[in-house]
């Protein structure tokens, strides 16, 4: 091989590994700037993850976001935020305000013993009821059975008053009532099933949406409110007031939980 022609092949080699550098070079940085890219979409999921999360824990819950609806009440109310409730004859003299709260076990006791008497007094126009729902267990024990199925009863109550009573009666039955610190009536499945023992609610497409939708969540909420600020001094429940008195079972003090025990403080109250 001549000078020359050695002379050229060391430039040929020398230009051939500038070449190769270049492109190691240029692949190096094209992998730095994948990398980069990719840790950046990452920190960015990551962070709209956790915005979304954060998002999602401030999004108000159902019984926060009622609070801040318009009020849709359920027929067959009237008065103040249609929160008077009034069942039974017109032509009754009397009225029995009844306060009651959904998951209350002493309420459903009372209904399973006494409600058939309360009925026939209803129906003999002895007397009317003013219904008050309460939704204080919910706090207490926490949950929101109370609340929704009060609100279920509002959708009971748009269809008609004796729907509203054969439900009300029907949750409180020994089939369908749960122990107080079981949140069942929270499930609008629930709350339906039991409907479907009601005639009037069974397969009532308004009434299923109603309930599904917390269309009166918000009445609900105001009913509840009544409760709280009650003037008959009622802090529990079951209680009835009558004439601006409570009545008492035998001991003189609780509600009267026999039929018996109601009979006797009822014909008292009436005469009052």
């Amino acid at each position: 091989m001549s000078k020359r022609n050695s002379q050229q092949a060391k430039t040929a080699a020398r230009e051939r590994l500038r070449v190769e550098r270049e492109r190691q070079a240029k692949k190096d940085k094209a992998k730095r700037q994948a990398i980069v890219a990719t840790s950046i979409v990452a920190v960015l999921a990551v962070a709209g993850g956790v915005g979304y999360l954060v998002m999602q824990n401030n999004k108000p819950g159902q019984w926060e976001a009622a609070k801040d609806k318009s009020l849709v009440a359920p027929k067959n109310t009237s008065g103040k935020n249609n929160t008077t409730v009034t069942l039974g004859k017109d032509s009754a003299k009397k009225t029995l305000k009844v306060y009651e709260d959904a998951r209350c076990p002493v309420c459903a006791s009372f209904e399973q013993t006494v409600g058939p008497t309360v009925k026939k007094d209803l129906d003999a126009g002895k007397y009317k009821i003013q219904f008050i729902g309460a939704t204080f267990l919910d706090n207490n024990l926490q949950g929101e059975g109370s609340k929704n199925a009060l609100s279920a009863l509002g959708a009971a109550l748009n269809v008609s008053k004796d729907a509203f009573l054969e439900y009300k009666e029907a949750l409180y039955s020994t089939k369908f009532h749960p122990e107080e610190t079981d949140d069942k009536f929270k499930d609008d499945a629930y709350l339906l099933k039991v409907a479907d023992t009601v005639p009037e609610l069974k397969n009532d497409k308004t009434f299923e949406k109603d309930v599904k939708s917390g269309t009166f969540d918000k009445w609900a909420l105001e009913m509840s409110d009544l409760f709280d600020k009650n003037k008959d001094g009622v802090q529990g429940t079951p209680s009835f007031v009558m004439n601006g008195k409570k009545l008492t079972g035998s001991d003189g003090e609780n509600a009267p939980m026999t039929v018996a025990d109601y009979n006797t403080a009822i014909d008292k109250a009436l005469k009052g």
